[in-house]
């Protein structure tokens, strides 16, 4: 019996497992990974304003403007191009331009006490004087005169309101959506207005004709009057500052203020610039700002802002 206890506990000690081995036979636990830190997200670039948001990059004083290749009629910048304003003298593009269109241009007209009343520019024409169409288109263009303005309507359309159906109608033909004309000569008349892109349109047909060009490119001319000879000279100072000026037309009224049609031309490009409702000299400084936007730039290059 005793010896059946014995083998018991023998086999029972056989059995027993194995403590566990210390030191080298431990498996040390593998590194945990060191992950490469995560690359900051850029911040996404700031949504870009639509044309009609973008500040006026040109910084100009004029309320209205605009500039176009002359060849191509192109839009490269513009600043409230549709808005209404008075065009002042600059109603004399158009007035030129139809008694240019309309041909004849030695045959005379005669003055009446009607056109020598029309005053402030005037070139002081008196009832019953005769001059040229052609003669009268220089005192138009570089003195602005009104009277001469009012003699020339009156005498192509047969009275002033007649004419200024005419200039109505040829700006329409000419694509102008937002023209209206009172008179030949541009004082003020609340049913009297443009845009800088109606004129701009205007000013591109005129600058076609090239008695037109040759006039308003022109910086001093000869009046001949019975009362005398007089030096006629050219209101655009652009022709004196802006190197390759070629044109056209100033204008001012108090309502207006300030406007001015230019045109230059530089290595086979010409340009044509319109500012509306600027300052004195705003309408310089806008001007050449414009005309050297439009020569150095085209519809490939020129930056959306101001589009």
């Amino acid at each position: 019996m005793r010896l059946h206890r014995l083998l018991f506990l023998f086999l029972c000690l056989l059995f027993l497992p194995a403590p566990a081995s210390n030191g080298a036979d431990k498996k040390k636990p593998a590194p945990a990974r060191q992950s490469k830190p995560t690359p900051k997200p850029k911040p996404a670039p700031p949504p870009k304003k639509e044309a009609e948001e973008e500040e006026d990059d040109l910084d100009l004083a004029a309320k209205g403007a605009i500039v176009i290749d002359a060849l191509t009629g192109d839009l490269l910048y513009q600043k409230n191009p549709d808005t209404r304003f008075y065009p002042a003298s600059t109603t004399k593009i158009m007035t030129g331009l139809l008694i240019i269109e309309a041909g004849h241009l030695d045959q005379t007209v005669e003055i009446t006490p009607e056109d020598a009343r029309v005053g402030e520019s005037s070139l002081n024409i008196h009832a019953g004087e005769t001059f040229t169409r052609r003669q009268m288109l220089f005192g138009l263009l570089l003195k602005s005169a009104n009277d001469v303005a009012a003699a020339l309507g009156r005498d192509n359309g047969g009275s002033i309101e007649a004419f200024a159906q005419k200039m109505t109608a040829r700006a329409q033909e000419l694509g102008c959506t937002n023209t209206q004309f009172a008179n030949p000569h541009g004082l003020h008349h609340i049913a009297h207005f443009t845009t800088p892109r109606d004129l701009a349109l205007i000013a591109r047909a005129a600058m076609n004709q090239p008695l037109f060009r040759q006039i308003v490119g022109t910086k001093q001319a000869h009046w001949e009057a019975p009362s005398g000879l007089r030096l006629l000279t050219n209101h655009n100072r652009l022709l004196d500052r802006f190197p390759g000026c070629t044109g056209i037309k100033t204008g001012y009224t108090i309502p207006a203020q300030q406007v001015l049609a230019s045109s230059a031309y530089r290595n086979g490009r010409e340009a044509i610039a319109v500012v509306m409702h600027t300052d004195k000299p705003g309408i310089w400084e806008d001007s050449a700002k414009l005309l050297e936007f439009g020569l150095t730039h085209t519809l490939e290059n020129v930056p959306v802002t101001g589009r």
